[in-house]
């Protein structure tokens, strides 16, 4: 199963991520826990880029960057542990690109880039996709304070320094595409608290595994 988590800066995926990876191992599945941008070797070097406030990326070399990012994640990480049967548990992937690259950076042409995301991503697509809606402000607030106690708002706070519009924009992009794909994309408030999260994602998982 290819399960993806989604949302703004600060909205708890990683927290999420983590307890879920943890869940599945308890019930005896093999688990692959990765995220985009910054898996493998391409994309560790990658992260540094796109993620770093001192770079002044063109929205083309972004959107690039990112899609060179998806590319060999999908090729070294996911694919090979989709076809071993193993499940993964993905921090972002396809809908981000959609959502920032998309309506927050209000640039590029959705259609095309949905073109540019089946090329980047071999053509799979997550099984099922957890959305994490939150309001942008409280959410940009805990992502600054994250991003500080771990000693890393200069090296990856390139996004948590855009203005609160622009985050406007990439949560209205997800509401959005969660409303086209409502079977795939499940939202949450995730102004809940961590156990009530991890509560209902494995509700809806466990329901997804036995059908």
């Amino acid at each position: 199963m290819f399960i993806t988590v989604e949302g703004i800066e600060g909205s708890g995926k990683t927290t999420l991520l983590t307890s879920l990876d943890l869940w599945f191992q308890q019930q005896g599945r093999k688990t692959i826990l990765t995220r985009e941008p910054g898996s493998g070797y391409l994309g560790k070097k990658l992260r540094s880029i796109l993620l770093n406030p001192q770079e002044q990326l063109s929205r083309e070399a972004e959107l690039f960057l990112f899609l060179a990012d998806r590319a060999q994640h999908v090729a070294d990480i996911i694919r090979p542990a989709l076809d071993r049967g193993d499940d993964v548990l993905c921090d972002r992937f396809t809908d981000s690109t959609l959502a920032y690259q998309g309506l927050g950076r209000q640039f590029f042409n959705e259609q095309w880039l949905r073109q540019c995301n089946n090329i980047a991503s071999l053509a799979i697509r997550p099984d099922l996709t957890l959305l994490l809606d939150m309001d942008p402000g409280q959410a940009l607030e805990r992502a600054r304070s994250r991003n500080m106690r771990a000693g890393i708002a200069e090296a990856e706070g390139r996004f948590e320094a855009e203005s609160i519009e622009f985050h406007r924009r990439i949560r209205e992009g997800f509401r959005k595409i969660a409303q086209m794909e409502p079977e795939r994309i499940i939202m949450f408030d995730a102004s809940l608290s961590p156990q009530d999260l991890l509560t209902l994602a494995i509700s809806i998982i466990s329901a997804r595994l036995k059908g």
